[in-house]
């Protein structure tokens, strides 16, 4: 009997979680600028933080670096690294830094000094290179693996974020304690590409992006198109289960609609532009915006009539799309787009009734979870920050909301940790972060506490004595974006869907066109019964045909043959149990009809 026991799997820091990673990478990035320097010195530098998986710094440079620029450099910085250079902090009056950058000729980090507060640090490289920054760093350039760095891309980059300053050029790198990070790493990185849900998006046919619509704005095909409405149905049906009502709101509103709910105010800089009729109307900030958020339209139905503690709690739930003008250089994929729906609901209750049915609504997100078997989360409590002026609202208002979530996760014994800050500027939060198979977090499901908005817009219910009292509203998404869930998702399966879900669900294989409309006579039968099929047309040897399907991740393929449509039985092959062998039709339709209905089953062949 073996005793190999499998390797405990290498754990990747982020920087925010590693005090030793965070010296390291700021260190690193201080020796890329300088081997950047050395090499190119005309180069000028501006920032070079630290990120989560790694570092990067921003260079002004007359020419573009390319891949042959990044191999050199790096060369460099192993140099340098092995001269066990000495890292030293000195702190410096404004005026004697302005006078040493001035020497230097850096006008960026003139501008960068003007924003810095005392006292203002400098950090030296041994005697040749120096930084303004706040550290921390390494004590010794020695102190980090030279085997454990790696440059990995040149992007551009706008000063400042700001698209009408001058174009930079940024150097990623990231850096590590150990080689075997470093490896591990490149690894996870590797896997990433393989399931960019960009690539394999276009691989399977699900979406694309086209120049004549704009960035940020994902046509769906087809299958595509089967996918998100599967989704859709599937919490469409929970949520009926649950008494929500549902509701179907339009894209765009006076501008006076979010004045009132504060967007305008607070969220103004994300939202598009304003359409006014004319100058004037413009002037007067009169005229239409692009929704950013569904709630001020739902809280328009809830005020349309009055309401008793009779009808209350209301749960009104809309499939509904939003749009936010996210920079250019923000968007990705199906993550970060311009135009998204959201899995939109919101619950109006009574005080009384708020613990309950928010732990109903954590309730409905773990079910959801759990049929997409996205087991690995954690709940996040986003709380204001007390410091900041984004927030609307009273202090008590912040109070009791922020209780009723901390009393929710304590009753459900559920894991959390606090995220100040991290809260709506009208509520706080439980956001769900969910890890995906690469290590990498997300934000999926969210709640939200409101007693703002109903105070903003004058809610109202008639109490049992009577008397008009305001209804706490309750914000949930257990999606959240559909379009980022659905980028997770084909990253997180790796483009296999399980059968419930998969846009194409059989595919029949006939060996010659003789045994074509047998299979027609199948595909029949399995779409009357709700099970999506596709017969293969296109002639080719059964070899191939197989190939094609295994390429398209199509769950299950059945292969019709002479012998085949003479027992009326079908040769089965599954993704997910292999060879499964000679099924009658009647067999097969019904076992499929039986897992096509229940969201996150599994085929259940005998």
């Amino acid at each position: 009997m073996s005793n190999d026991v499998s390797p405990e799997p290498i754990h990747l820091p982020k920087t925010s979680e590693s005090e030793q990673i965070k010296r390291i990478r700021h260190t690193t990035s201080h020796i890329l600028a300088m081997a950047v320097q050395k090499l190119f010195p005309k180069a000028q530098v501006t920032i070079g933080p630290w990120i989560e998986n790694g570092f990067y710094y921003d260079f002004d440079n007359p020419d573009p670096f390319s891949e042959k620029d990044l191999k050199q450099i790096e060369k460099e910085m192993v140099k340098i690294i092995k001269r066990n250079l000495p890292v030293i902090r000195e702190e410096v009056s404004r005026e004697e830094a302005r006078r040493r950058i001035k020497a230097l000729g850096e006008p960026y980090k003139l501008e960068i000094l003007e924003d810095l507060q005392e006292p203002i640090t400098i950090y030296h490289l041994g005697d040749e290179w120096w930084d303004l920054c706040a550290g921390p760093h390494v004590e010794n350039t020695g102190d980090i693996n030279p085997k454990a760095i790696a440059l990995e891309s040149v992007a551009g980059a706008y000063w400042r974020g700001d698209e009408t300053k001058a174009q930079l050029q940024r150097i990623y790198g990231t850096a590590w304690e150990t080689p075997e990070q470093l490896a591990e790493y490149k690894r996870r990185k590797a896997e990433a590409l393989r399931r960019d849900h960009r690539k394999l998006g276009k691989e399977l046919g699900l979406f694309i992006f086209a120049d004549p619509v704009g960035p940020g704005l994902p046509l769906w095909t087809p299958k595509g198109t089967i996918l998100r409405s599967t989704l859709e149905d599937f919490l469409k049906q929970e949520q009926l289960r649950r008494g929500y009502l549902p509701v179907v709101t339009p894209h765009i509103a006076r501008v006076d609609l979010f004045k009132t709910s504060g967007h305008w105010q607070k969220y103004k800089e994300d939202m598009f532009p304003l359409m006014a009729e004319d100058e004037a109307a413009a002037a007067q900030e009169q005229g239409f915006v692009l929704k950013p958020m569904n709630c001020p339209f739902h809280i328009q139905i809830y005020k349309s009539e009055l309401r008793s503690y009779r009808d209350l709690p209301l749960r009104l739930a809309e499939f509904g799309t939003v749009y936010r003008y996210e920079q250019s250089g923000e968007l990705g994929g199906l993550t970060r787009v311009r135009g998204f729906t959201v899995d939109d609901s919101h619950l109006f209750v009574t005080p009384e009734q708020l613990d309950s049915e928010f732990l109903n609504v954590v309730d409905l997100i773990l079910a959801v979870f759990r049929c997409l078997h996205l087991n690995k989360f954690k709940a996040r409590l986003s709380f204001r920050d007390p410091s900041s002026d984004k927030y609307i609202g009273s202090e008590e208002a912040w109070s009791k909301a922020e209780g009723a979530i901390q009393r929710a996760v304590e009753q459900l014994g559920m894991d959390y940790f606090l995220g100040i800050g991290e809260a709506a500027f009208y509520g706080p939060k439980l956001d769900f972060i969910f890890e995906d198979a690469l290590g990498r977090e997300w934000q999926l499901g969210t709640v939200q506490v409101d007693y703002n908005l109903p105070e903003r817009f004058d809610l109202e219910y008639i109490a049992e004595d009577n008397t008009r009292r305001r209804p706490v509203m309750i914000h949930r998404a257990p999606f959240g974006s559909l379009e980022r869930l659905i980028g997770i998702l084909i990253e997180e399966y790796a483009g296999d869907f399980p059968f419930w879900l998969a846009p194409e669900q059989v595919r029949l294989l006939p060996v010659s066109d003789e045994q074509r409309p047998f299979a027609a006579g199948v595909a029949a039968q399995l779409a009357a019964v709700g099970v999506r099929s596709s017969v293969d047309s296109s002639g080719d040897r059964l070899g191939k045909q197989i190939r094609n399907a295994e390429t398209q991740k199509i769950p299950v393929m059945a292969i019709v043959g002479a012998k085949e449509v003479e027992s009326n039985t079908l040769s089965i092959r599954s993704r997910a149990d292999g060879d499964i062998g000679s099924v009658s039709v009647a067999t097969a339709v019904e076992t499929l009809a039986a897992a096509a209905k229940e969201p996150g089953a599994q085929i259940r062949w005998f």
